[in-house]
This record gives C-alpha cells, structure tokens and sequence, in this order.
C-alpha cells in the first residue's frame, strides 16, 4: 500500500561511509584501466586516448599524459582542443615554451574558450608567464588582467 516514505529508505545516506577522495582515485583508476583496455584492442581509439588522458591528468600522472596528447596531436593534427590538452600537459610539467606553442596553435585552429582558459588549474604555470597575456591580448583584443 503505497504511503509515507519509511524513515531508513528516506535517509540511506546516512548510514553509506563515502571517502570522496577515495572514491574519486577509485574511479580515475578505473577510467585509466578501461581506456588501456579499450586501446587494446584498438590503439588509436580517438575517445578511449581523450580519456586516458584526462584521467592521468586528474591523478597527477603528467608524464604519461603527456604521452597520450603527442598520441592524439598525430592523431589530429587539426583539432584545437587535442593541442589545447597537449598545451595543459606541457604546463603541468612546467615547459612554458612548449605549451605556449601548443596553446598557440590551439587558438590558431580555432579555440576560443577563454574564460575557461583563464581558469584552468592545468594552465596555473603558463599563466605566471606574460606571454601568456600577450597571446591572448593578441587574440581577443582585450587588454588581459
């Protein structure tokens, strides 16, 4: 008979002990198992490297992100956001020169996400340099702060 929620189904959340941090390692751990698994199987899987990629990136494995952006840049060489990935890896593993070129041929096959550009956590290191304000100057033809 339908009726009043019980108590225990109305407030399950209470009795579920999640460690979001342990959840979160969880998860990038399997994103990163299922891409190479999908690689497997086909080693130039367009999405399963995006993935890859990402999820090393969030787990602070920059090096092998790193790998898997130069993958995707062969694999499209005119994709601007696979050059601005490749422009973040570059920045995380502090080599401004390079991402600042990566970032440059990003913007010039067409990116245009600046205000998530001015915030991306990847980019903190490239930020510091005032080239990076040049860059964007020259392309948005706003003064940048």
């Amino acid at each position: 008979m339908p009726g009043k929620p019980q108590p225990f189904v109305r407030n399950f959340h209470k009795f579920i002990d999640v460690d979001k941090a342990d959840a979160d390692e969880r998860h990038l751990g399997f994103e990163i198992e299922l891409s190479r698994a999908a690689l497997r199987v086909r080693p130039d899987w367009f999405e399963a490297l995006t993935m890859l990629g990402h999820a090393l990136t969030k787990s602070g494995n920059h090096r092998q992100a790193l790998a898997v952006d130069g993958r995707l840049t062969k694999l499209r060489p005119d994709d601007p956001i696979v050059h601005y990935n490749l422009a973040c890896s570059l920045s995380n593993l502090d080599r401004i020169d390079e991402s600042l070129d990566a970032l440059k041929q990003s913007l010039e096959l067409g990116y245009k996400d600046f205000s998530y550009m001015l915030g991306d956590p990847d980019l903190d290191n490239v930020r510091r340099d005032p080239r990076f304000k040049k860059l964007l100057e020259r392309r948005t033809g706003k003064r940048q702060p």
